[in-house]
C-alpha cells in the first residue's frame, strides 16, 4: 500500500468516527431536550452507537451550551438543560410560583436531608418539638421527601428520606454537595444559633435500605406508628 493510499483510507476512516461521533451527540441531545427528568450518563449510553464515549459527546454538549440560554448542568446524578443562570428572570413571569415552606417545614426538611433514614420521633427528638402530620405530607407531595422502610423497632415506624426530585429541585448534584458545619458558620446562616457541641453529620441518601430498616410492606395494615400517642403539634 502507497503512502498516498494510507493517507487515504486514514482519513476515511477518521471521517466515519467523526460521523458516528455527530450522530451521538444528536441523540444524546435530542433524549435530554424531551425529557423531563435529568438522565444519567448509563440511562444515556444505552442509546449511542456502540464504541462511543458518552462522556466526551456530554463533555461537547456541555461546552457547547455553555454560552447559549440553556446550560447542560449535572444534578441529580443526571444530566439535564437549564435555563442559564443570568437569563433566569426573564422566565420569572412565567414560571411556577415557588412552593411557600413553613418554618417547620423547612427545620422538618432539613433534618431528613442531613439525618435519613430519619422517623417521625427521631425528627421531634432533634427538633424537640412535636411535628404536625400535615408537614410531613406538604414534604411529600412536593416530591422531596419518600417512605423509606420501617425501622426495627418497636411500633416498627417509617423512615424517611430525600428524592432525586429533593436535588433537582435545589441545584445539588449529590446529597453531599449539602453545605456542612464550616460552610453554614462561614455563611452565617446560623451564627449565634448553635450549642458548642453541635454537629452536621455527613448527609447519605443510598436508597438501599439499612440494617436496622425493613421493607415498608403493605402501608395500611394496622401497626403502630412507633411514635405514642397523639401530642399537639407544632402548627
Amino acid at each position: 500500500m502507497t503512502v498516498a493510499m494510507t493517507e487515504r483510507f486514514d482519513e476515511e476512516e477518521d471521517g466515519d468516527e467523526a460521523e458516528v461521533l455527530a450522530l451521538a451527540t444528536r441523540i444524546v441531545e435530542a433524549l435530554l431536550f424531551a425529557s423531563a427528568m435529568p438522565l444519567s450518563a448509563e440511562e444515556l449510553a444505552r442509546s449511542v452507537p456502540a464504541g462511543v464515549d458518552v462522556a466526551q459527546v456530554l463533555e461537547h454538549l456541555i461546552e457547547l451550551y455553555a454560552p447559549r440560554g440553556v446550560n447542560l448542568r449535572l444534578v441529580a446524578g443526571g444530566y439535564a438543560f437549564r435555563t442559564a443562570p443570568d437569563l433566569g428572570y426573564l422566565l420569572a413571569a412565567e414560571a411556577e410560583p415557588p412552593r411557600k415552606l413553613s418554618r417547620a417545614a423547612l427545620e422538618v426538611l432539613s433534618i431528613i436531608a442531613y439525618h435519613q433514614p430519619v422517623t417521625r420521633a427521631e425528627i421531634e427528638e432533634i427538633r424537640g418539638v412535636a411535628t404536625a402530620k400535615g408537614t410531613l405530607d406538604i414534604l411529600l407531595e412536593a416530591g422531596w421527601v419518600r417512605l423509606r422502610g420501617r425501622r426495627r423497632s418497636p411500633g416498627r415506624p417509617v423512615t424517611y428520606g430525600t428524592t432525586p426530585g429533593f436535588l433537582d429541585h435545589f441545584g445539588l448534584d449529590r446529597i453531599d454537595d449539602l453545605p456542612g458545619l464550616d460552610e453554614l458558620k462561614g455563611s452565617g446562616f446560623i451564627e449565634g444559633r448553635l450549642t458548642k457541641d453541635l454537629t452536621v453529620p455527613i448527609p447519605d441518601d443510598d436508597p438501599d435500605l439499612r440494617a436496622d430498616e425493613d421493607p415498608l410492606g403493605d402501608l395500611f395494615t394496622p401497626l403502630d406508628d412507633g411514635e405514642g400517642p397523639p401530642h399537639r403539634a407544632d402548627e
